[in-house]
């Protein structure tokens, strides 16, 4: 895509309103398959999904070199699988970008 990602409302728009929380037990076979990605919770998780979706190839290597995006590791499916755990997941097909919950401050 040509446009930058910060003036595309129309796609964060409809990121948004399709991000949730999802059991890890849901996304086993999307990880199986390769397609499941870890965004760091330093990050926006929308934000992440547009630059992928605008193919913003420079700030993506930036964060994989930081691994704030990486493929989910089998230690992090297996904590997952464990534990139980919700995660927040936004859909770039044919990716599936998870974060755990981000802690909060008191």
């Amino acid at each position: 895509m040509k446009t930058k990602p910060e003036n595309d409302t129309e796609l964060h728009d409809k990121i948004n309103r399709e991000t949730g929380r999802v059991e890890w037990s849901e996304l086993e076979r999307h990880f199986a398959q390769g397609n499941v990605i870890y965004v760091s919770e330093e990050l926006d998780l929308i934000d992440v999904a547009m630059r992928i979706s605008h193919d913003d190839k420079a700030t993506i290597a930036r964060w994989m070199a930081d691994a704030k995006v990486a493929k989910v590791s089998d230690l992090q499916a297996e904590t997952w699988s464990a534990g139980g755990a919700a995660l927040w997941a936004a859909v770039v097909h044919p990716f599936i970008l998870v974060q755990p919950e981000k802690k909060q401050l008191h």
